[in-house]
């Protein structure tokens, strides 16, 4: 069995990481127990949760990492300050890493490679350092910013202060030595575990379970569940297949109040900017991946043949599908003009080939 040498453990985050959650686990229960959780309690945590989730949603990843839109020094400084209380690293360093995982998504220089397995992804690589680290030479435009630079100097100072300690402080305030560790516990230890745990579920359990409507090419999937625990998030294929794109949930039913935060704060005029993919783009690659569908279960016709009606209904509509995204795509470099209804059609025409493929699956199986 491989072992790890210990001049490879990154010993502060490893004993930080270990002995936060080993905190919450034990203390909070023990707290409950002892003294019951009230209103102000469960509202600061809340608070804390959802402005270091943001902050790191809307702020660190698609503001600083993807550049999806730009933004007033009010919304920096807010996401940098409450970024630092998630202890997620400082802007300058999540970033650099964010950058090489698109770059090198699902290989070596991957810092997050899911390759290296679903532990590794989600909390080894943090603990265990392989390689030299990487020259940051994919965040010069950050490296130009005052304000991340100020928050990349201060980030430890900013994350103990702001969120470790002012939550006490709030806490004594309102119900003395009982509030202040109170504070400490929920809104301060028990939600960095939350938060940093959420988004590591993004780099781990989004790279192993879900849809990859958009993009194949790559392990990144789409999951619903995911989105309602880190802010719109879980829409992960969607985000590799457009990563400029400020929108994760880009469908109207999709879960992504990051979005929703972004667009509400461009009406303030505190953003501006806001980058999006057009409909027509993002149907092509849905096509296209539907496409590679249909030619895969046509494949498996070979290794064991399924039905000859269900065949018949596979290549008919891989057709029909290849004709739509030849003219698409011709649409898309303007040699025709699109209408609203001709983009319709077409994704009405995706949409059930999906279907057709999804039963295909089925009766593959059952034969």
């Amino acid at each position: 069995m491989y072992r790890i040498p210990f001049d490879r453990v990154n010993w502060i985050t490893s004993i930080f990481l270990i002995g936060t959650a080993l905190t919450a686990l034990i203390g909070v229960p023990i707290y409950i127990y002892k003294f019951d959780m009230d209103w102000f309690q469960y509202s600061m945590f809340f608070f804390y949760a959802i402005s270091s989730t943001m902050s790191i949603t809307l702020g660190y990843h698609r503001l600083f990492s993807h550049l999806s839109f730009k933004a007033k020094w009010p919304v920096k400084l807010y996401t940098l300050i409450f970024g630092a209380c998630a202890f997620e690293n400082s802007c300058l360093d999540w970033c650099a890493d964010h950058r090489l995982h698109h770059k090198h998504v699902d290989h070596d220089d991957d810092p997050y490679d899911i390759s290296k397995g679903f532990m590794w992804a989600h909390i080894g690589w943090l603990m265990f350092k392989l390689k030299p680290e990487p020259p940051m030479d994919n965040v010069n435009d950050l490296l130009k910013d005052k304000l991340v630079m100020w928050q990349h100097k201060y980030v430890h100072w900013i994350g103990l202060i702001i969120g470790l300690i002012l939550p006490a402080v709030i806490g004594y305030f309102w119900n003395g030595g009982v509030g202040a560790l109170g504070g400490f516990l929920f809104a301060g230890i028990l939600r960095v575990v939350c938060v940093q745990h959420c988004t590591f579920f993004i780099n781990s359990l989004c790279h192993t379970i879900g849809k990859r409507p958009y993009n194949t090419d790559n392990s990144a999937r789409d999951s619903a569940i995911m989105a309602v625990f880190t802010c719109g998030e879980g829409y992960h294929n969607y985000h590799h297949a457009f990563q400029h794109d400020y929108r994760n949930g880009v469908k109207p039913w999709q879960f992504d109040p990051t979005k929703w935060m972004i667009w509400l704060l461009s009406k303030l005029g505190l953003t501006t900017g806001l980058r999006r993919v057009s409909d027509e783009r993002i149907l092509l690659a849905e096509m296209r991946e539907a496409g590679r569908q249909a030619e895969r279960m046509t494949a498996m016709e070979a290794d064991a043949p399924i039905c000859a009606k269900a065949n018949e209904l596979l290549n008919n509509f891989s057709q029909r599908l290849s004709e739509s995204y030849t003219e698409l795509e011709q649409a898309i470099s303007g040699k025709v003009d699109v209408s609203r209804n001709a983009l319709n059609k077409w994704q009405q025409e995706t949409r059930q080939l999906v279907r057709h493929i999804a039963s295909m699956k089925r009766t593959h199986k059952a034969a």
